[in-house]
This record gives C-alpha cells, sequence and structure tokens, in this order.
C-alpha cells in the first residue's frame, strides 16, 4: 500500500471555513471518483499548538493535509494519468495556493481499534537534522523510535509516513528543499488531556531524548477527519 498525501494552503480570499466547506462538499468527492483509490480522507487542521512537544516547530503553515491509499506506485500513477484526476486539478484553483504532494511508505505501530469512539488525531510534518542521510533517519524512525512512542499512555493509535517523493508542482518530482519534510506522524487519542499526559510521561522524555539526535523540526497540528472512501 502507498499513500499520498497533499500538504493544502487555502486561498487567502477564503475564510477556514469556505475552505472546509469547499473541500468536503466539492473537492472530496470529485477526488473520490479517482480510479484504483482504496481510502481517501481529509484532515482539516483545527489547532496549530505544539501541545508538550519540546521541538523546533517548522514553517508549514498549511490549512489540510489529505491522505489517499493505493496498492503501488503504478496504480497511484495510472489515477493520476486518467481522465478523472482531470476535474480534480481544475477544481483545485477554486479553494487552494499552494498545495505540496508527498507519496511514502506507511507503517502502522499502533493500530487504532475498531470501535474506540470518538478520539483526537493529531498530525506532525518531521524534518531531519542537516546533515543526516535519509537511510539513516528512516532507521532511527522506524527501528528505534517507534517502539518509544508505542509506550506512551493513552496512546490509541500511532502510524508513520516515510516519504519516498515530493512535488511542489504537479506532475513533477520536486528537490527536497521545495518540500522539506521526511515523514508524517499520526496519533490518536482520547482527548486533549490524555494527550498532554502522555507528553509529559517518563515514555515521551525518552522518546525526546531520542528525537533530538534525528528530527530538526516537528510542526504539530490537530486535526479533524473527514472520510471521503
Amino acid at each position: 500500500m502507498i499513500v499520498r498525501m497533499g500538504l493544502l494552503t487555502r486561498r487567502p480570499d477564503l475564510s477556514e471555513a469556505e475552505f472546509r466547506q469547499h473541500w468536503r462538499a466539492v473537492h472530496g468527492p470529485l477526488a473520490a471518483h479517482l480510479p484504483g483509490l482504496n481510502a481517501y480522507q481529509q484532515n482539516h487542521i483545527v489547532d496549530r499548538r505544539q501541545l508538550a512537544i519540546d521541538h523546533a516547530r517548522g514553517g508549514w503553515a498549511i490549512d489540510g493535509i489529505s491522505e489517499l491509499w493505493f496498492d503501488d506506485a503504478e496504480t497511484m500513477r495510472r489515477a493520476i494519468a486518467s481522465e478523472a484526476y482531470r476535474p480534480v486539478v481544475e477544481d483545485s484553483a477554486h479553494f487552494l495556493a499552494d498545495t505540496r504532494v508527498i507519496t511514502g511508505r506507511q507503517q502502522v505501530v499502533v493500530p487504532v481499534a475498531d470501535g474506540a469512539g470518538p478520539l483526537i488525531k493529531r498530525m506532525s510534518i518531521l524534518r531531519r537534522l542537516d546533515g543526516m542521510s535519509p537511510e539513516r533517519f528512516a532507521d532511527e524512525w522506524g527501528r528505534v523510535h517507534a517502539p518509544l512512542v508505542r509506550e506512551f499512555p493513552g496512546l490509541a493509535g500511532y502510524a508513520q509516513t516515510l516519504i519516498t517523493g515530493r512535488q511542489a508542482v504537479p506532475g513533477a518530482s520536486s528537490a527536497y528543499e521545495a518540500v522539506p519534510a521526511d515523514g508524517i506522524v499520526e496519533m490518536w487519542f482520547r482527548s486533549e488531556a490524555d494527550l498532554t499526559a502522555a507528553f509529559r510521561s517518563p515514555a515521551a522524555e525518552r522518546a525526546q531524548r531520542h528525537a533530538l539526535s534525528f528530527i530538526a523540526e516537528i510542526t504539530a497540528f490537530l486535526v479533524e477527519v473527514h472520510h471521503v472512501v
């Protein structure tokens, strides 16, 4: 399975409410028709606080993160090359000022249990330390860091998406500097109180010490999830 994410910035003449309405009611149904699409959800950013993370914040000033899942890279490429993608591109200008696209491999470390009830979701964009290779970042994050985060109290779900492709211009791969991100974190908790308590725990202290050894920036958001497909 491969995931394609759009890091979306709304047009400055639109309010947050107008952006969310258009994304949900107009753009989402258009993208839902892409061939080979297994699942699609929208993550509407509702809070930009770091919320207890003791780490430098990056400069990402975005309004939403889309997630589209395909079986593999070839299926995704066929979907983007299809006629169904044309109205998606044409509609983007009606509500977006900028879109940065990343593709990646997603690892579910702690699955969200079926019937878990209402949860809050936190997403974070990670950038590796300057001078660190992508290979070392991937190893530190997936092999060492994931088990540390798994020990957070009250953690209801946790997934890592390792970024393997970037686009700042639709249809063309981009240099790292145009999309300076290496991973996307998704975490679920039952409440903001549980989230704050988890990040103040001894487990979080151990994870933070390790994070300082390989992560330069963590840009965190709370999001409201809208499932389209």
